[in-house]
């Protein structure tokens, strides 16, 4: 739901009223397969690509995936009236968000940006990533608020979120902490809290996952520049994700249920490249759903893998 267009300007706003922007991330690379920190704070929350236009308006039209998932193309207003129209795949924790070229303004509306949120289980644990960061060389990371206005008018607090870096070749990744205004708002449709604190993905998404077969994202690849990269690392690894370097300099990031692993390439070759789904229930069989240029395979089994390297990215 959050895309960079609504950060930028967010972003632009907090510096001129703070001069916040300073410093900025440092060399912090990944070490091993080791985390930092040893609670994981921060969980796969959702991720988003922007794809070549036949294969986003695909997605739009598709009856399998109205039948395979919570499916839904909804429009947003945030922060400042920016408003966006995704197609998202909804499961019990996590979701996919999916644009087409020029769905968004500038630079994030061309072929192959993407975007990756990490969002809390736990009231105040985003407090604590953001002092984590500095251990991992972010020396002014980047606060705000982002707000949704459900068509009154009236913005709603909806998270508070962090980010490590404002200038990017082609992808951005947050971290994100749930509002309890916006969970106490009926217009939500959120769930009531578990346990003290709770601002967890699970009580954010409704539970019609439950009438489809996907579940939820349980890996996702994402291929990156080496400069977006570099600005990601520190996130992740104050996060509590073990973060582990693979051959050709990129990274896999581990614990917290979804791996998440990111290619480094040239900006032309950049975009969401896979996306692995668990599914509510094993399947017999084996199905195989071209959508636009991306091939979508369910089953055997409780999983599903959608790939997308074939978008235009390459």
């Amino acid at each position: 739901m959050l895309i960079r267009r609504t950060l930028r300007m967010i972003i632009v706003f907090a510096v001129a009223l703070t001069g916040a922007i300073g410093g900025g991330v440092g060399t912090a690379q990944a070490e091993g397969s080791r985390s930092s920190h040893d609670r994981q704070l921060l969980f796969y929350n959702h991720s988003y690509g922007v794809l070549d236009r036949e294969t986003a308006d695909a997605i739009e039209h598709s009856d399998y995936l109205r039948d395979f998932a919570n499916f839904q193309v909804r429009t947003t207003t945030g922060t400042g009236g920016q408003t966006w129209t995704g197609r998202y795949l909804m499961g019990r924790e996590t979701y996919l968000e999916l644009f087409g070229v020029g769905d968004l303004a500038g630079q994030d509306g061309t072929l192959g940006s993407a975007g990756l949120g990490l969002s809390t289980e736990r009231a105040q644990d985003l407090a604590t990533v953001t002092e984590r960061l500095k251990d991992e060389g972010v020396t002014d990371p980047v606060e705000f608020l982002q707000t949704r206005d459900f068509g009154d008018g009236v913005p709603v607090p909806w998270f508070d979120a962090v980010l490590t870096a404002t200038e990017y070749d082609a992808f951005g990744a947050w971290a994100m902490e749930y509002r309890p205004e916006y969970f106490a708002d009926p217009r939500s449709n959120t769930e009531p809290a578990s346990s003290p604190g709770d601002v967890g993905r699970e009580r954010y998404l409704s539970d019609d996952y439950r009438t489809h077969l996907m579940r939820d994202v349980t890996s996702v690849r994402l291929a990156v520049t080496e400069g977006d990269l570099a600005d990601t690392v520190p996130l992740l690894r104050a996060g509590g994700f073990a973060v582990r370097t693979v051959t050709g300099g990129g990274v896999v990031a581990e614990r917290g249920g979804t791996t998440i692993r990111f290619d480094a390439v040239p900006r032309e070759q950049a975009g969401l490249q896979r996306v692995d789904m668990s599914l509510n229930r094993p399947l017999k069989d084996r199905h195989v759903e071209r959508i636009g240029r991306s091939t979508l395979v369910v089953g055997p089994g409780s999983r599903a893998v959608w790939t997308f390297a074939d978008n235009g990215t390459r």
